[in-house]
């Protein structure tokens, strides 16, 4: 039991101190200096993002019982924290910002929004019969009708690939759509239905939208490469916001390059994508910079949950989303 007894709480230097008005009077906060030179004593360590020099500063703290990580992947923490170091992840905070964004993914490309930017910042109006898209295949009534336009979301099979929390909440939004949604995740469930991510090929030819959401652990480094990539429909759409490495970046180039599928990427690998890399002019693929589910009401989340953590810490419950051996 830790009970009245000061904690400290290290956080980041910049930190807003509105952001710590929901922590126990006990909590004795210690801002963290971006390159500290001086050893700090913390109990609980704070980290909002993926920070480059994590590593770095860790080594500089003493006293460390607890790392709560904002991030709902912490595959950039567990290489240098050692193992009696209790972490904890961002399960949950993030659930809104990443499921909005990837619902704006899937919309944008299935109305192909990147492509009439494209020709508004050319100043050229294109709709009907003008301008020829590889993916919509015309046939009966409709020829000569439509090149592009855009296609529905209703009736479209979204498999969701690492059903957790955000893949919940991603078929929430889906659901007013009309979309069909299949479930994969690491442990099958009855309710609702979730099948063992063992049945991947089997599922991707049914899918018209593949949502990549799953941990980088070593069993999803690489989980969608050639291989699974050619399982896909053609024109079938690829939207990843878990870790780059999960799929096999030469492998979506060159499915990109030869007009085999869409891609809506959040994250890349390598990242941040180097300037010239190929995927950057690759067709039908669009990136945004890991900004998913970075968004100022993220933030009011993650420090009102902090808080929560800092409580359970100093009465001796037990902390929620505390990372197993299987890496979340």
């Amino acid at each position: 039991m830790h009970t009245h007894a000061m904690v400290r709480v290290g956080v980041d230097e910049n930190l807003a101190p509105q952001l710590l008005v929901d922590f126990p009077r006990e909590a004795a906060i210690v801002r963290i200096p971006r390159r500290p030179s001086a050893i700090l004593e913390v109990d609980f360590w704070i980290l909002v993002f993926a920070r480059k020099d994590a590593r770095e500063t860790f080594a500089r703290l003493r006293g460390v019982k607890v790392v709560q990580s904002m991030m709902a992947g912490v595959d950039w923490i567990r290489p240098w924290l050692p193992k009696e170091i209790v972490l904890c992840d961002g399960r949950g905070i993030r659930d809104i910002s990443a499921s909005e964004w990837v619902l704006t993914a899937i919309l944008t490309s299935l109305k192909r929004v990147p492509r009439y930017r494209d020709l508004q910042l050319r100043q050229e109006w294109k709709g009907q019969a003008s301008v020829s898209d590889d993916f919509l295949n015309e046939a009966g009534v409709q020829v000569g009708q439509y090149q592009i336009l855009g296609e529905d979301l209703a009736g479209k099979t979204v498999l969701i690939v690492g059903y957790g929390s955000i893949g919940a909440a991603i078929e929430t939004r889906l659901k007013p759509f009309g979309a069909k949604i299949l479930r994969l995740a690491r442990n099958p469930r009855k309710e609702p239905e979730i099948v063992a991510v063992t049945n991947l090929h089997r599922l991707l030819p049914q899918a018209d939208i593949v949502v990549l959401i799953v941990p980088l652990t070593p069993e999803t480094r690489g989980l969608v490469g050639a291989a699974e990539i050619s399982l896909m429909k053609h024109g079938g759409l690829l939207v990843n916001a878990a870790r780059g490495p999960v799929v096999v970046t030469e492998a979506l180039i060159e499915a990109l390059e030869q007009h085999r599928i869409r891609a809506v990427l959040d994250v890349t690998d390598p990242e941040p994508l180097p300037a010239a890399h190929a995927l950057w002019s690759a067709p039908n693929c669009m990136i945004t910079p890991h900004v998913g589910s970075s968004t100022p009401e993220f933030i009011h989340r993650a420090f009102r949950f902090g808080a929560e953590q800092e409580r359970r810490f100093l009465t001796g419950e037990e902390l929620k989303n505390i990372v197993t051996k299987a890496g979340y």
